[in-house]
């Protein structure tokens, strides 16, 4: 998987198709990520005697190959792809521009 947590994603496919956001959490056995603010799934907590009845918010995960990183030189969906530079290091870049991703 050649994504990283921090990355700026943008959904391709699905009912968030166009929603962007940072990736917080990747799951490489489900092959899937959560996206910030993406995806959002309500939870009923019932009330104990200690504690009131909730209603709570939180990401779901979305299979990773329905995102896409957003190029940061032209703002538009990109693939990612690896390069060996001349002193022996790594970097990934986007293939849309060319431009070096962090």
């Amino acid at each position: 998987m050649k994504l990283k947590v921090g990355d700026t994603v943008i959904v391709i496919t699905g009912k968030h198709k166009g929603k962007t956001g940072k990736l917080a959490k990747i799951n490489k056995k489900k092959n899937a990520v959560i996206v910030e603010k993406v995806n959002l799934q309500t939870k009923f907590v019932k009330k104990t005697a200690s504690a009131p009845g909730q209603k709570i918010e939180k990401e779901g995960y979305i299979d990773v190959s329905n995102v896409m990183i957003i190029c940061p030189k032209t703002n538009k969906p990109s693939r990612i792809g690896k390069r060996v530079l001349k002193d022996g290091t790594r970097e990934r870049y986007a293939k849309v521009s060319g431009e070096r991703l962090s």
